[in-house]
This record gives C-alpha cells, sequence and structure tokens, in this order.
C-alpha cells in the first residue's frame, strides 16, 4: 500500500490478511457496467426486495432472505439480498463467513474492513483502528466480497454528498449455523427464523467513539478501478459522468414500479381425459343432458405432497384457485367481461370454472368456499365439491376434487359440464372453447395445485395439455 499504481490483465483485486490470523479479506472487481446504471439497478431491486416476503429493514441495510437453509437434508448455506444505501451501514460483524456479490451506486462504494480479534481489542481499542483497511470501488461495478466471521465491516458510498447507494448485494451464507452463535440464536437459525440483523453485532461504543475521531486521510486504502485508474484525469470524468447521469436514470427508475414475471416450461402434466370419473359429483349435474363437457387432472408425486387429509388439500387447492389465479387468465376475463357487459351477463375476475367460488352459495366448504355440494370420504382420502352459477345465456356446473391414489400419489381434477339456455349460449360456448380447454382450465388447475404444495405465487412448470374429442 505504498501508493503505486499497477496496470493488471485480469481482475482487480485485494487480499487483506487478517491482523487475528483468521482468513483474509478478499475483494475482486468483475466488471463496469453501463454509465449510471447501478443506482437505477439499486433502486429498481430494492423496491422488488420491499415485496419480498422475507423483507426486514434494520440496521440501514433492508434485506431479504431469498434461499433459506434445509437442516433437515444437511443444507447449512442460505441466501440473502440487502442494499446500504445512501447513508450507509454501521460498522458490524457475523459469526459466520460470508462471501457476496454486489453492485456498487453510480457514486461508488468504500468497503472498511478490521480484522482485529477480541482478545485484541479488549487489550487495547486502538488495535481496532490499527488493523483498519479501506478499498475503494469504483462507480457502476460489479464486484465480489469474502471474508471469515468475525471480521468487522462497513459499507458507505463514497461521496456521501452524491445521494447515490452504496450498494446492492446478493450473500451467500455458506454456513448459518457457522461461528461461535449463542445458543438462543442457534435455536433461532434452526427453527428458520433467523435473518440478517439477528445474525448482526454491532460495533461496541468504546470502539465506535474512538472510530470517530479518526482522520481517514491516514487508513491505508486500496483503489480498485477498470479501463482508468480512479484519480486520473479520465478516471474522475467518469466518476462525474456516472453520478450525474445515475441521478437521472435513477429518479425514473423510483418512477416506474418494477414487476417480475416467471414462465417455466416442462415438468408435471396436465392431461384432459374427457369424461369425469364414473363416480365423480359431476356425473350427478345435468343428468338428464348437458351441451358441453370437458376435464383435466394433475398428479402429483406423493413425495412433493403434504401429509393432509384430502378436504384439508381441497381447502388449499380452492384456496389457490383465489389466490394465485394466473395473469394470462385475468387478463382474458377482463375482456371478456367487457364485451358481455352490454349483454347483461355475469362477470368475474377469476375463469369461469370457479368464478363463483367469489359469489354466495348453500353450503360453505371448510368455513369458507361457497359450493354447491360436497363430499368427504370416510377414509379421509378422497374430496369433491360443486362449484357453478346459472346465467341469461347458459348453466355452468364445475367439479372441483382431490384424490389420493393407492400408490401414494395426489390426483387434482377440474371437470366441468355446460347447459346452454339459448342460441347465444351455443354460440359462446362455440366461440371459447378450444381456448377453455387448451389453456384456461388446465392453467387454472396448475397454478391453484401450487397452493397445495405450499408455493403460491412461485412459478410452476407450464401446462402440458392432451386434447381429447369431447365426449358429449
Amino acid at each position: 500500500m505504498n501508493g503505486d499504481v499497477r496496470r493488471l490483465d485480469t481482475f482487480p483485486a485485494v487480499r487483506l490478511p487478517a491482523a487475528s490470523g483468521g482468513l483474509p479479506v478478499e475483494v475482486v472487481l468483475i466488471a463496469q457496467i453501463g454509465v449510471g446504471a447501478g443506482s437505477p439497478l439499486i433502486a429498481a431491486t430494492a423496491a422488488l426486495q420491499r415485496g419480498h416476503a422475507e423483507y426486514v429493514d434494520a440496521l440501514d441495510e433492508p434485506s431479504a432472505r431469498i434461499g433459506a437453509s434445509d437442516f433437515a437434508r444437511g443444507d447449512t448455506t442460505a441466501l440473502y439480498s440487502f442494499v446500504v444505501g445512501a447513508q450507509g451501514h454501521p460498522f458490524h460483524r457475523h459469526a459466520g463467513h460470508r462471501a457476496f456479490t454486489a453492485v456498487s451506486g453510480s457514486g461508488g462504494t468504500l468497503l472498511r474492513f478490521s480484522t482485529a480479534s477480541d482478545a485484541q481489542v479488549e487489550a487495547d481499542p486502538q488495535a481496532f483502528v490499527d488493523a483498519l483497511r479501506h478499498v475503494e470501488i469504483p462507480p457502476d461495478c460489479l464486484f465480489t466480497v469474502r471474508f471469515g466471521g468475525g471480521t468487522w465491516h462497513q459499507f458507505l458510498p463514497l461521496d456521501p454528498r452524491g445521494g447515490h447507494p452504496a450498494l446492492f448485494a446478493l450473500s451467500c451464507h455458506t454456513d448459518e449455523l457457522g461461528g461461535a452463535l449463542d445458543p438462543d440464536l442457534r435455536r433461532r437459525v434452526l427453527a428458520g427464523d433467523a435473518d440478517i440483523p439477528s445474525l448482526t453485532e454491532c460495533l461496541p461504543a468504546p470502539v465506535a467513539a474512538r472510530l470517530a475521531t479518526l482522520d481517514a486521510g491516514r487508513v491505508p486504502v486500496v483503489r480498485l478501478a477498470l479501463y482508468e485508474p480512479r484519480r486520473s484525469l479520465q478516471g474522475r470524468a467518469c466518476a462525474l459522468a456516472r453520478g450525474w447521469s445515475g441521478r437521472v436514470r435513477a429518479a425514473l427508475a423510483r418512477a416506474r414500479r418494477p414487476a417480475g414475471f416467471f414462465d417455466v416450461a416442462g415438468g408435471h402434466r396436465v392431461v384432459a381425459p374427457g369424461a369425469p370419473a364414473a363416480d365423480s359429483l359431476l356425473r350427478t349435474q345435468f343428468a338428464d343432458g348437458f351441451d358441453h363437457e370437458d376435464g383435466f387432472v394433475l398428479d402429483l408425486p406423493a413425495a412433493e405432497t403434504p401429509a393432509l387429509d384430502a378436504d384439508a388439500l381441497l381447502a388449499r387447492l380452492l384456496d389457490g384457485f383465489v389466490h394465485n389465479a394466473p395473469g394470462g387468465v385475468a387478463h382474458l376475463m377482463r375482456l371478456r367481461n367487457v364485451l358481455v357487459r352490454p349483454f347483461g351477463l355475469r362477470t368475474s375476475p377469476l375463469g369461469c370454472p370457479v368464478s363463483s367460488l367469489l359469489g354466495d352459495a348453500p353450503q360453505r366448504f371448510a368455513g369458507r368456499h361457497p359450493v354447491l355440494a360436497q363430499r368427504i370420504d370416510a377414509g379421509g382420502r378422497r374430496a369433491e365439491v360443486i362449484l357453478g352459477a346459472d346465467d341469461k345465456h347458459l348453466r355452468f356446473r364445475s367439479c372441483v376434487g382431490v384424490e389420493r391414489l393407492p400408490n401414494g400419489d395426489l390426483r387434482c381434477s377440474l371437470a366441468t359440464r355446460v347447459r346452454n339456455r339459448n342460441v347465444f349460449g351455443a354460440l359462446y360456448m362455440r366461440l371459447i372453447d378450444r381456448t377453455h380447454r387448451a389453456y384456461v382450465a388446465p392453467t387454472m388447475l396448475r397454478r391453484a395445485v401450487a397452493a397445495v404444495v405450499g408455493e403460491t405465487g412461485v412459478a410452476m412448470p407450464d401446462v402440458v395439455v392432451r386434447l381429447q374429442a369431447n365426449p358429449s
């Protein structure tokens, strides 16, 4: 750290030996992204992070656990996202090893590390300052950081007056049980209740007071850069341009609400056997005649389904139809509602096979779902309900069911019968028949099944539909 500038033919990197004799701190600069791209990326990602189910905002480090440990299967790793904003965050440490990949804001990032041991600091708080090292990351850069448990660290924007966030990171906790965890915290980790704040220890007050009087200019610093040295004329001009561009682009990013999408192919098959099972409740509906009939089933392996009775699984399936409806079907229903409203027909945000779940009916399944009829086998292996409604142009009845097969697999089914009331009903069914069979009904069943296996809001594989002729 003698102030010389060295040109490298690979990733600029620094390895800081630990004063305590433990693992070193390693920082590697990987790439520089577009001019002013760091701050808007962080703004957009921070907005998505706030919507995560495991979002936590504490210690000036908003975070979300995006991948939990599975100790029962021997997986002790965990994945987190976190953001450090324009104010930076306090000096702190974790018991376990850390490795993360980050993007710096459009004003650059200052990384501060102290690897003094507890014994060294207890003997003399100045030991913390003596072990202090700074690493500067340029604006709009992708970089990695790795350090051992017990390493004190703090992340800040390079220019605290610039208004840019310090960084966004994806962090791998290589062993969520690593380090000297106290018994209470260890129990929380094993129970899956830990998060970044609970795994964080802030700097003791005497050391923080000593640090507050420190002349930062006396701390050894390594400046990593790509293309041009950071303190060169070109490097300063680039930093200035990135700072101004980042402010404008970040403001635009904050004005636009980000959204996530998924589209995964392959996996469990939704098949269309055509006629409902011989003992299905649907056989009791329109027994004297109907104009349309379809049926779809999705079989889940026993290992992928919860060990619950059929009635509890069916309640989850019905919840899935209501709360995990596919966006594509919702768009089609909005268009359909606009087109049929002048004719005075029923409208609903849910697809017609299950639209009555948002209405009223004589019975309630599981105390909350309106149904026309229900049946639960005494052995708890099968449960079915009848949904449906009468409209000006047609009447429909749908049967939703779950059945535990002899081999332990779970069969989820959705079948529908329709009786037309007039010529308009017949024309309406002819127009929607293929879309209903090929997309609407099987897609709704697939997404509802996600709720059964506890994956509500998470992508399940796309539907593969085998169409058969209408048996009616």
